[in-house]
């Protein structure tokens, strides 16, 4: 048995729920965690490197390389096979910073 999870900080406030292809070529979706979402936008739009992004979301800058790439692959897949991407945000926490 592996150890537990570290928390992860969350900094967006709001973001959609998920999202549908036009046309819907497959109806099982892709599921994209928070933290996927969060790596993406942190490495991807803000364009930080891993370890800038690993301090803000109070993890190690492999853990955000692992993120990223697992977002990428399910991004890509959702959008060659014409899937909908649902985000998973029911582990956030309710005031202060997000965590995971």
């Amino acid at each position: 048995m592996g150890r537990l999870p570290k928390p992860v900080t969350i900094s967006m406030e709001r973001f959609i729920d998920r999202l549908e292809p036009l046309p819907k070529q497959a109806d099982d979706p892709i599921y994209l965690d928070v933290a996927e979402v969060e790596a993406l936008r942190l490495v991807e739009l803000e364009k930080l490197t891993c370890e800038e992004a690993g301090e803000m979301m109070s993890v190690s800058r492999n853990t955000v390389w692992r993120l990223v790439e697992s977002g990428r692959e399910k991004l890509v897949r959702a959008i060659i096979e014409g899937r909908p991407i649902i985000i998973l945000k029911e582990q956030l926490v309710e005031g202060g910073p997000a965590r995971r």
